[in-house]
């Protein structure tokens, strides 16, 4: 079961610690009833007043078998992500989303500047050397978050009692992250559970080149 992100951070409510919180779990599904993974779901506060003040943290993508791992890596507006690169040969991080455009040029290890996300929305992450690497960051408004294991759930233990609006995104579903949105009363003490059917597109992704076959970037 995961976890949101204020559950990592030591947040803090009108300068005082959670004394009353709520409790909330999704379940993701395909259209054929499929548990779904890398789906983030966002819990937003209708009142904004008492939002949770967080001081984003530091993440991390890095570069494995020349795949972007975690390929779904959701933050919080504001946070900085480090590239790493553990693969032994150079890669070149990009990005042309409007949220963030950026351009790591060319390097190995853990050289690369990190890129701080200051705008909400999905940023879709490329490799100018090898086309198949593909790789999504979500840019959270809300300090609510989290991202679905294989077992297509995530539980947010710490939310201040009120009313949200709870929402998915995934890379591959078919119909506008809008359109998934509700409406949730959470009260303390008093879990609450929501469960989603999402229409996923085919994943259309470039073979991966193996390893042989795959030019060499000292």
């Amino acid at each position: 079961m995961l976890k949101s992100f204020i559950g990592t951070v030591g947040l803090m409510v009108a300068g005082a610690t959670l004394a009353h919180s709520a409790e909330v779990h999704a379940l993701v599904r395909d259209h054929k009833g499929k548990l779904v993974a890398d789906a983030v779901v966002l819990a937003v506060a209708v009142d904004p007043r008492g939002a949770l003040h967080a001081r984003p943290p530091a993440n991390a993508v890095d570069q494995v078998d020349k795949q972007f791992v975690p390929y779904v890596k959701p933050i919080f507006m504001g946070s900085t992500v480090r590239f790493p690169n553990s693969d032994n040969i150079r890669h070149q991080v990009y990005s042309f989303s409007p949220v963030k455009k950026f351009e790591l040029p060319l390097y190995g290890g853990t050289n690369a500047p990190p890129v701080t996300f200051d705008k909400p929305g999905v940023v879709i992450l490329g490799c100018n050397i090898h086309d198949w690497m593909i790789g999504y960051i979500y840019v959270s408004e809300t300090p609510f978050f989290a991202k679905t294991g294989p077992q297509g759930t995530v539980a947010f233990n710490d939310l201040p009692p009120g009313e949200y609006t709870v929402r998915i995104w995934h890379p591959s579903m078919d119909r506008a992250e809008e359109t998934t949105s509700r409406r949730i009363t959470l009260a303390a003490e008093a879990p609450a559970s929501a469960e989603w059917q999402l229409g996923l597109k085919p994943s259309i992704r470039v073979p991966r080149v193996s390893g042989g076959a795959s030019p060499s970037y000292p």
